[in-house]
């Protein structure tokens, strides 16, 4: 029987937590990972592109298990004449979710300041007219404030700020009541899951029937994530966020296993077999299909040009791409689908 390590998976994604990744920045969330992989004694190989791959063991018919360790974020596209930034997003963030945030602003020479997302006008007391008739747009009517005496774009410039610096939301996690709530819950709740697996493979010696690989992409909330991977690989499964919401029947508390998303169905085949495993081993499951805006790392893979099966699993979760939410019992079964067929 597979134990899992709630203590281990919760404080391991808060540590992933605490390296700023937006999309494209991964080198301080890699060092991060990679000293993790050092710890537990797995081999691995660091993608040119900056994705990280560890040999699990095992041998023949190889199965790859991805997760992605990028953010959704924000990119600087321009100082306003106040000081202000303009800003746009990088990968699926919407104004609406992160209006009133906190960020850091991570400059291109290394230096990292603080702001908050906020809207121009900014006062209900003020300018509530305003505020009510006009939804919230990056382009038009939300910027970044810095957390600097700052009234020109000379006073911003001084300080290092240009455009093209990453700007990451503070993640705000907490744990209540089994309810985990965070940005980036997508996906770095889900790599801990997989490296809470390896840990117990690793801690308990458990012999694989097979070859895996765990691949910790960088790149998937912009859609290429894993265009590449091992030329052996034959089974490519995803670890990543079930949506809920209507007509959804994901639970934040349950593993689903995805039938299809907005690009493709899933493998028939290798879906049944996950399924199969769950109703095997126990594992409290739904299946899922995720339209209109949703993929997995797995699907620009298979549009790459890889001869592969590609499935996807993982946590019934709320807000997605927002402040999310999913619960430690959703995790707990997406540990246990995935150490079952991973050890089938």
């Amino acid at each position: 029987m597979f134990l899992f390590d709630e203590s281990y998976c919760i404080n391991t994604f808060r540590e992933l937590l605490a390296a700023d990744s937006t999309t494209g920045q991964y080198e301080e969330v890699q060092r991060v990972l990679t000293s993790m992989l050092d710890e537990l004694g797995y081999p691995y190989e660091v993608t040119h592109k900056g994705g990280v791959i560890a040999d699990l063991g095992g041998a023949g018919n190889p199965l790859l298990v991805s997760a992605h360790l990028d953010d959704i974020g924000l990119m600087v596209r321009h100082i306003n004449a106040n000081g202000t930034l303009n800003v746009c997003p990088v990968g699926g963030l919407y104004p609406f979710y992160c209006v009133t945030e906190n960020v850091r602003i991570h400059t291109r020479g290394g230096r990292v300041f603080t702001g908050s997302v906020c809207r121009e006008p900014n006062s209900v007391h003020v300018t509530e007219e305003e505020l009510r008739a006009v939804l919230p747009d990056f382009r038009t009517n939300v910027c970044v404030v810095l957390d600097e005496n700052v009234k020109s774009v000379e006073d911003v410039r001084r300080l290092g700020i240009e455009t093209g610096d990453m700007i990451a939301l503070d993640p705000r996690f907490q744990l209540s009541n089994g309810y985990v709530k965070s940005r980036f819950v997508d996906d770095k709740a889900c790599a801990a899951v997989l490296l809470a697996a390896m840990r117990e493979l690793k801690a308990k010696e458990i012999k694989l029937n097979r070859k895996v690989y765990a691949y910790f992409a960088m790149y998937e909330e912009i859609g290429h994530g894993t265009v590449y991977m091992p030329e052996d690989t034959k089974d490519y499964l995803a670890i990543d966020i079930a949506p809920t919401g209507p007509q959804q029947n994901s639970d934040e508390r349950k593993v689903t296993i995805f039938a299809k998303d907005s690009r493709y169905p899933y493998h028939w085949g290798l879906t049944n077999e996950l399924r199969e495993t769950a109703l095997e081993a126990g594992v409290d499951f739904v299946m899922d299909i995720f339209t209109p805006h949703y993929g997995t790392d797995g699907d620009p893979s298979v549009a790459a040009g890889y001869d592969i099966r590609h499935a996807a699993i993982g946590p019934g979760t709320a807000n997605s791409h927002g402040y999310e939410r999913t619960h430690i019992d959703g995790l707990r079964s997406t540990y246990e689908l995935l150490m079952a067929y991973m050890t089938k």
